[in-house]
Formats: C-alpha cells, structure tokens, sequence
C-alpha cells in the first residue's frame, strides 16, 4: 500500500478521488436495485424446481425470503468492516468483494432454480454487504480539515448517484424479465457490477487510502471513547431500524399490492415492479429541494439539527403507510384502485427517507473515531438488517395454516405505521439526551463536542 497516498489531499476543493468512487456507487447501485426490483416477481412469477418445471413461492414465502436477503446484506457489513479497518484497509477489501459480488450476479443469470438463487443471493449477500460500509466510509475519507465543509454536499452526490443508478434499473430490469426473461435480466446487471469495479480500480491513484489500524483498531475500539461513540450511535440505530422495516417493503409488500391495482399512468400500464422506480425519481429530485427549500425555510423558525431531522423523518414514515392501507381496504372490497395511490404514498416515504437515510450517512461518519470509520458504517447498516429482520418475522408469525394471515389487508399496513408512530414519540426523548462529537481524518483537534 505505499505506492498509495495515505493522507487526504491538502486542498479546499473537491478531491480528485471522488468522479470515480461516486460513478462506481451509481454503477454498483444499478446492479444490486435491478436484481433486487425483480427478486419477488421472479420468486413468484419464474422459479424453476430442481427438474427444470415451474416451482414458484408463494407471496408470503417470497415476502419472507426477500427480506431474510435484504437482512443477510445489511448484516454483513459489520464483519467486512472489521476487515477493512483492522487488516486490509477499505481499497483492498472492496476489490476483493466486488468480484466476489459479480459472480453473484452470474450465477442468478446461469441458473433459474432454487439452487441457483440460494447461491447467488449469498454471494451478492456476502460481496455487496462486505464493501457497503467501506465505500460509504471511503468517500468520508478523502476529506481533510481544509474542506470537510463540502462533506454534506459530497455525501447528498453520493446519494444522488445511488438513485440515478437505481432509478435506471428499476425501469429495465422488470422489462427485460417480462420479454426477455431471467438470464438476461439478472445478467445486465452483472454487467454493471463488473463496470462498478473497474471505475473504482481506475481511481485506486486518486484515492487517499487510509492505512489499515492493525491492533490499534482494537484498542480505539474498546477504548472508553471508542465504545462510547459505538454506545451512543447503537441506540439511535435501534430506532432507524423500523424505518427500514417499513421502507423496504416497497419491494415486497408494495409490489404485491401494485399487482391488484389499475397501473395505467398517462396510458402506459407499468409493471408491477416498476413503481418501485418511483422512489429513486422522486429522490433525485428531492434532495436539492429539501438542501436549498425545505430545509432553509425550516431552519429559520426551528433549528434542524440533524437528530432533528431523523424525528420529523419517522413521524413522516408513520403516515406514509397508512396510504397503502387504505389502499388495501378498497382492494379487499373488490375495487381495483389507481396506482397513483401507491404514488402518492411514495412522496411521502421519499421525502422520509430523504429527513433520515441522507442524514444518518453523513451524521454515521462525523460521529465515528478516525479509525473506527468503517465499522460504525457497518453498524448504521445492521439497522437495515434489523429492520428487515422484523418484517421477515412478522410475515413468518402472520401466517396461519390454511395459508390466511393474521393480520390480512389493512390491518397488515395499519400494524407497521403504528410502530413507526410509537418509535417516533419515544425517539424525542432520546434525541434530547444525545451529545454529539465530530470526528475528521486530519483534524487536528481529535473531536470536538456540539452543544
């Protein structure tokens, strides 16, 4: 590693390593959301048995699957890295793992059965949930005291160019399934994944690499202030984590739903798996209204710190869910209601995301010890874990033996935005006590505490 720069670069301005670690999240964004947008429709819709003839899952075993998967991702991130910071450093880690990844990818193109998407996913699983925190934390790291002013800015790029890629995929792979079918549907986004690599191995030159801390990553960790930081963060992750639960049943539960509604929208009728595009549009165009609208307005009447802004996030949760639950009771009725429902509620979980996913990235890195960076990413991800970890619970508790729910139509959808709405009220009191402490590769002052 020293032929590599181990310091951020001495300057005001962007640094230089950025383009490619922000093209390489757009291309590597594009790969897993488009494997992902189809997984439950290809679980139901396209899944062979072992003998080669028709064995789909049923909705509610796809819906536990899915997010069993989604839970395995946001997992493992916590032992990539340790890795990373305690052995290897993020570079060689999200080499490694990004090839790992693509061959996920091409064993969901290669083979239809279960045996094929039980190694795929794992795969995928162990590759893109081994580098997320790393990369998340990489782009942190080219930042020095000079210009951690543009932190915000480099991390709300970072987010944009997840959705651009998301936004892209969502709309062609449930195409590409639909006409083509599942090889080449899973197959462009391996492509994608393989181009991810190369821009981030085309940067490794314009990166500050920040060295691996070896033993002195365990002490920092186990340190007083290593575990404090890790204590205090840990508890504010425990409620980002029903927001998960909620936001990503977009693919799962929102899908299924989107099948049993009237989807034409200015005469085109769009798939059911293609609404999920609408989250990641709806982002794009979010996010600089919210930096230079929403957010300037509101900080001239109330303070937006940023725990601040993940509270309003979860009361902005809550209701978004109760859209689709009316939405199911009119189904229940034998209605076919207009997908513009599913829309709107869409708008509000976007702008949801927006007050709380955006403002935990960048929040996650200010908080974390210089050395324990990628490791308190991967923590902030367990909360996707978590989140989805209860969601697959619900659906496995929910099920009755004759194949009915416990919690059939509304109820289901009424049930999760009124945990959302219990975990909000009770996130007030929490945010009150908490103490923030910055932390920059470089600074000279180690932390510095914010009233």
């Amino acid at each position: 590693m020293a032929q590599y720069r181990e310091t951020p670069f001495e300057t005001e301005a962007m640094p230089p390593g950025v383009p490619y670690i922000v093209s390489n999240e757009a291309a590597e964004r594009f790969s897993f959301y488009g494997m992902k947008t189809i997984l439950v429709v290809f679980m139901t819709k396209h899944l062979l048995g072992a003998d080669g003839q028709a064995a789909p899952m049923t909705d509610e075993e796809a819906k536990y699957w899915y997010h069993m998967f989604t839970s395995a991702v946001y997992f493992l991130p916590f032992f990539g890295a340790i890795i990373a910071d305690a052995f290897f450093g993020k570079y060689v880690v999200i080499i490694a793992l990004s090839l790992v990844y693509c061959l996920g990818h091409f064993a969901l193109a290669l083979d239809e059965t279960r045996l094929g998407l039980a190694i795929g996913l794992s795969l995928i699983a162990i590759g893109g949930g081994g580098i997320k925190p790393c990369v998340s934390a990489h782009v942190g790291d080219q930042f020095g005291e000079r210009n951690q002013g543009l932190l915000e800015r480099v991390y709300g790029w970072f987010y944009l160019s997840i959705n651009i890629g998301s936004l892209i995929s969502t709309l062609l792979t449930p195409i590409l399934l639909q006409h083509v079918g599942p090889s080449l549907a899973f197959g462009v986004p391996g492509i994608l994944m393989v181009l991810a690599t190369l821009a981030f191995w085309m940067g490794r030159h314009r990166f500050a690499h920040i060295p691996a801390a070896g033993s002195s990553f365990v002490r920092e960790a186990f340190s007083r202030e290593g575990l404090g930081a890790m204590g205090r963060l840990f508890v504010i992750y425990l409620f980002v984590a029903m927001f998960w639960s909620l936001f990503d049943q977009t693919g799962s539960a929102w899908v299924l739903q989107a099948d049993h509604m009237d989807r034409r929208l200015l005469g085109v009728e769009l798939l059911p798996a293609q609404i999920q595009a609408a989250n990641p549009l709806l982002v794009v165009l979010f996010i600089p209204l919210f930096s230079y609208v929403i957010y300037p307005a509101i900080n001239r009447f109330f303070p937006l710190t940023p725990l601040r802004k993940i509270g309003i996030g979860f009361f902005v949760a809550a209701v978004a869910f109760v859209i689709p639950a009316a939405v199911e009771a009119r189904i229940s009725a034998g209605d076919a209601p207009s997908i513009g429902y599913q829309l709107l509620a869409y708008v509000v979980l976007t702008a949801a995301e927006i007050l709380i996913s955006i403002t935990c990235l960048e929040f996650s890195y200010t908080q974390a010890p210089n050395r324990m960076k990628s490791l308190v990413m991967a923590t902030f991800l367990m909360s996707v874990s978590v989140g989805n970890l209860f969601t697959a619970a619900v659906n496995k508790v929910i099920q009755n033996a004759d194949g009915t729910s416990k919690l059939a139509g509304a109820d289901y959808y009424l049930f999760f935005a009124g945990a959302m709405f219990a975990t909000a009220v009770l996130f007030i009191f929490v945010a009150m006590r908490y103490r923030e402490r910055r932390y920059i590769q470089g600074a000279r002052t180690p932390a510095v505490e914010l009233p």
